[in-house]
């Protein structure tokens, strides 16, 4: 069954891309296209020469506030934990629609937006709606490279950090261990939240799962057990699924207009860890993803 579930994910998640393909560029790490899909706008990152099309960002065109995939209405699960955070940082800009969101919910916060590519970052401006403004921040870089910078510095603090880099395969691999978990804690703030992107059905699963618990000591998990996985977590104390359901008033504004229902999210949401006890932490020194993914 686990089988079927992870087919299912890919050919889901890597089908040819559908509709007029409206712009189409080899940047210095993919190539992408954006494509007119009837009722939304589509980025791609075009993997294996061609042969299949990574969806990593969609756009309703009649409604751009509402959010078109569930990971990204899962990943404000964290807001449970933190209700009001000042300082955001997000690795991965995509087509913006999770710092978009954020901004109008919190027009006084800070958001930084970590992404590699410049070519997505154009994307995202000219097809996706996205508009930096004096609250929101694009850096053109690793977010690995920011990450350890910025604890190295130290003063600097997030109370809400989103891991939402993908590089059309899966996660970068060094945006995976053990080390760049524990350099994102150190800029958490004293009741600051992470999130993480990742997927249910991923072969790293275990390895991931142990991960997050030897950097942190805890996660809960907002799953539908298929798809993507959105890992919660932070410097504070694993909360109940009681603390869950009654944090759920404590978050301001409307959401939805986003199609997010927090009521619905606590219902998918886990709180038991659920990996192998033997599960290999993944380190800066022991980090073979593509062995532990079967390639």
């Amino acid at each position: 069954m686990r089988g079927l579930l992870i087919l299912l994910v890919a050919l889901l998640t890597a089908m040819p891309a559908a509709g007029e393909i409206i712009y189409q560029k080899r940047s210095l790490y993919r190539n992408i296209i954006v494509s007119d899909e009837g009722d939304r706008i589509c980025m791609r990152f075009v993997l294996d020469t061609g042969r299949y099309h990574a969806i990593q960002s969609c756009m309703f065109k009649a409604n751009h506030d509402r959010l078109v995939f569930d990971y990204a209405k899962m990943t404000f699960a964290g807001l449970l934990l933190n209700p009001q955070p000042k300082r955001i940082l997000i690795a991965g800009l995509g087509g913006g629609s999770i710092p978009r969101v954020l901004a109008e919910l919190y027009p006084e916060a800070r958001i930084d937006i970590v992404e590699i590519d410049p070519a997505v970052v154009d994307v995202a401006r000219e097809y996706f709606d996205f508009v930096e403004h004096d609250n929101i921040h694009i850096i053109v870089r690793d977010a690995r490279v920011y990450v350890k910078q910025a604890a190295l510095l130290g003063g600097q603090h997030y109370d809400y950090i989103v891991l939402d880099a993908f590089n059309g395969d899966y996660i970068p691999e060094h945006l995976m261990t053990k080390e760049f978990l524990e350099e994102c804690k150190a800029l958490l703030s004293d009741d600051g939240v992470l999130i993480a992107n990742t997927f249910a059905t991923s072969r790293l699963y275990h390895s991931e799962s142990a991960t997050y618990a030897a950097a942190f000591g805890w996660f809960v998990e907002v799953s539908r057990h298929s798809g993507n996985r959105i890992i919660v977590t932070g410097k504070g104390t694993r909360p109940t699924m009681k603390q869950l359901k009654a944090a759920i008033k404590n978050v301001p504004g409307d959401l939805q207009p986003y199609d997010i229902n927090l009521d619905a999210l606590v219902d998918i949401t886990d709180t038991t860890p659920d990996w192998r006890d033997n599960a290999p932490v993944l380190t800066d020194q022991y980090s073979p993803v593509n062995l532990l993914q079967g390639k």
